[in-house]
């Protein structure tokens, strides 16, 4: 693995992370929205990592390139952004506003307490991803300077 792959793949591990942090203020965001159903209701949201796999050719017999699926990882990439499946929250609130005919207001599935620490947690992944590229950085530029 050269230096350069060490760009590409924390380059893709900050863009992960950040559309991580990004539903993540989205579902703290609605945590409180009220709905009167539960179609309407927001649902909380993740993000689907999946690990973009490098291929490699090689040349057969009769000088054809055929593909070999190799086990080394370039990246990360968001694969898809997933809603929760957890029930909603529904209270009996009769005098509210956005009440049904039964008196119940439907409310987000969404604990704050988790989205928090899923901040916190990209936070930090985001900020190591940072160092890496620093390093790198700070690397190639001490193998420049040996040339001198």
């Amino acid at each position: 693995m050269s230096l350069s792959n060490v760009f590409d793949i924390a380059g893709s591990g900050m863009n992960a992370q950040s559309i991580r942090m990004n539903t993540t203020a989205s579902n703290i965001a609605n945590a409180d929205s009220a709905s009167s159903s539960v179609d309407e209701t927001y649902r909380a949201r993740k993000p689907w990592f999946e690990v973009m796999q490098q291929e490699f050719l090689s040349v057969n017999d009769q000088n054809q390139f055929s593909k070999l699926e190799g086990d080394t990882g370039v990246g990360v990439k968001v694969a898809a952004i997933v809603e929760s499946d957890a029930p909603l929250q529904a209270r009996f609130q009769p005098d509210h506003p956005m009440a049904n005919e039964d008196g119940y207001v439907y409310y987000p599935n969404v604990n704050v307490v988790e989205e928090m620490t899923d901040m916190m947690s990209s936070s930090r992944s985001y900020q190591m991803n940072v160092e890496v590229l620093k390093t790198a950085k700070q690397m190639l530029q001490r193998t420049l300077a040996l040339g001198e």
